[in-house]
């Protein structure tokens, strides 16, 4: 795909296969044949063709091959994309990350982004789309968009990417043919692509790792002749010890047994315990029935369960205003006894913070088992190879040709190296073929976590339209014995609640939204207040009736037209 004069010294051995050749359905879009089409997006695929097509350029039978430069004149674009955290700890843009650096000058194209402030990118990105002073690239969550990607595209600020891709991403085409479910999580309905998505590809499998779960304090269990418990039980029994019997040694009764944060997916407040109950705190998948989990009978057996934890003092009172720095500071004070979290974030960081101080260890658990019968977890990245967010042309864009070639360069087997490893001598070296970090990363003298040192070099920490590999991860994600563990133990996790990554129509969108919105802020309200104790449980029927007054059998027939839709892909 990239024809150059140097061979690569590795080979990236699961997508040698996606990467060797232009691929015969490339002509037809990445989607492949379309199955039923979602109304919306096929108007936005008629309203806004092809740049391709405008520029008078007749499809070819296969994608131009990929040649660097790919400009004979310096070219500058622009991009909106929010700036991670770790990026920020260390640089002031992207675009002075080693990878970027050096694809830059390897493609002569120039990114200049534009980074919204902190907390503020939904905000910049509504008032960009508002004013309609777009950047040429756009990066974004497209599902969370009001009236989706394909409203972006009726609208006609972004463009419908099928027949550009086509005709210039040959390593990005080659990805969706050998990638069945990369290419199914990154399009509409009916098979329109609106972004250059990320991709995460494990050897040997279509999932991911598996990034969240229970996370245990090891020496407190030790010290306390436990194991991590695997059922509902057993984590009472676990918790009423870490409440009663002193596992931090300081003579008082000051320990948090469970901690938690009001923001944080799919480990927010409590809503990880809810699976374990057979149901999840939103909607869910029923053997191909969509339910919405504050109706079912099981979530009342939740919520009581949640409510006597909180009335022991099991649950961190302090649980629905916690940051992120609140909960951190609780677990590395000697303080808080378990949680739900990453691996990265919620147990590499804490492991690099503690360094062994005062006997600190850490330890996964398995997802636990309920009066349901088995494991099930709310994780719904456990089935997500593509995670949602990606980059979209806008159609302030005057270089859609050359965009789409210096997007599709992040896909073929250079730009997957240098966008996971960053520098060659620098952040990684070769050896036996494969790229190794160096001390840089692994051993930073900086004071940065290992997230934050690779993120000076390298886009695989955070996020962005590119390929992430498993070398990548294993080296930096499981470093510690304890997070090379959680795949093991985490492996046990019954996903069959999980719902894949549907899209609404525009009109869906709107009125999801509509619907959504009210019930979320009734949930926000009354149900803490269930669990506190404020409003007792025999007002449990009156919530729930609460629930249901607000519209939710409407939003349960979208989200269960939207789940067909997608099987139908």
């Amino acid at each position: 795909m990239l024809k150059k004069g140097l061979c690569l010294s590795v080979c990236i051995a699961m997508l040698a296969g996606a990467l060797t050749g232009c691929g015969q359905g490339a002509a037809q879009g990445p989607a492949g044949s379309s199955s039923s089409a979602a109304p919306a997006s096929s108007a936005a695929s008629s309203a806004a063709p092809s740049a391709a097509a405008s520029e008078g350029e007749p499809a070819s039978s296969g994608p131009e091959e990929l040649t660097l430069p790919i400009v004979s004149e310096p070219l500058t674009l622009t991009c909106f994309m929010e700036l991670d955290a770790k990026v920020s700890a260390s640089k002031k843009s992207v675009a002075e990350v080693a990878s970027y650096q050096e694809i830059m000058e390897k493609t002569g194209i120039t990114i200049q982004f534009q980074h919204p402030p902190a907390g503020q990118e939904k905000e910049q990105f509504n008032l960009m789309l508002a004013s309609n002073d777009l950047t040429d690239i756009i990066y974004y969550n497209w599902l969370t968009v009001p009236g989706g990607p394909a409203k972006a595209i009726l609208d006609k600020q972004i463009i419908p990417l099928n027949d550009v891709v086509a005709q210039y991403a040959p390593n990005l085409s080659a990805m969706f043919e050998e990638k069945a479910t990369a290419r199914k999580q990154s399009v509409l309905d009916d098979g329109t692509l609106y972004m250059f998505p990320m991709i995460r590809v494990r050897t040997g499998t279509e999932e991911w790792f598996r990034l969240l779960g229970p996370i245990y304090r090891k020496d407190w269990l030790d010290k306390l002749n436990l194991e991590a418990p695997t059922t509902i039980d057993e984590m009472y029994t676990v918790l009423k010890a870490f409440k009663e019997q002193d596992p931090n040694g300081n003579g008082q009764a000051d320990e948090i047994p469970f901690t938690s944060q009001k923001a944080g997916g799919e480990a927010a407040y409590l809503s990880a315990f809810a699976p374990a109950f057979g149901i999840v705190n939103g909607f869910y998948n029923d053997n191909g029935t969509v339910k919405y989990g504050p109706l079912e009978p099981a979530y009342k057996d939740y919520v009581e369960t949640m409510n006597k934890w909180y009335a022991e003092g099991l649950i961190d009172p302090e649980y629905t205003i916690n940051d992120a720095k609140a909960m951190n500071q609780k677990i590395l004070s000697n303080q808080a006894g378990c949680y739900f979290g990453l691996i990265a974030a919620n147990l590499g960081t804490y492991l690099d913070a503690m360094n062994g101080q005062d006997g600190f260890d850490l330890t996964a658990g398995p997802w636990l088992t309920g009066p349901a019968g088995k494991p099930y977890t709310n994780a719904v990245d456990y089935i997500k190879i593509v995670v949602g967010t990606g980059k979209a042309i806008s159609t302030s864009n005057k270089h859609v040709k050359e965009t789409v070639k210096f997007l599709d360069y992040f896909y073929s087997e250079e730009g997957i190296l240098t966008s996971n490893f960053g520098r060659e001598g620098e952040s990684y070296t070769m050896q036996d073929g494969k790229a190794i970090f160096t001390d840089a990363v692994l051993k930073n003298t900086q004071g940065l976590t290992t997230a934050q040192a690779l993120s000076q070099y390298a886009l695989s920490t955070a996020n962005d339209a590119m390929v992430k590999t498993s070398e990548y991860f294993e080296q930096v994600s499981l470093l510690y014995p304890q997070q090379a563990a959680t795949q093991e133990i985490w492996a046990s996790a019954d996903t069959s609640l999980l719902l894949p990554p549907v899209s609404y129509t525009t009109e869906e969108s709107t009125e999801y939204a509509q619907i959504m919105n009210e019930i979320q802020t009734y949930l926000d309200e009354n149900l803490i207040k269930l669990i506190m104790g404020v409003t007792p449980m025999s007002e449990y029927d009156n919530f729930v009736n609460g629930v249901k007054g607000l519209g939710i059998d409407r939003a349960l027939a979208i989200s269960q037209a939207a789940y067909d839709r997608y099987m139908q892909r």
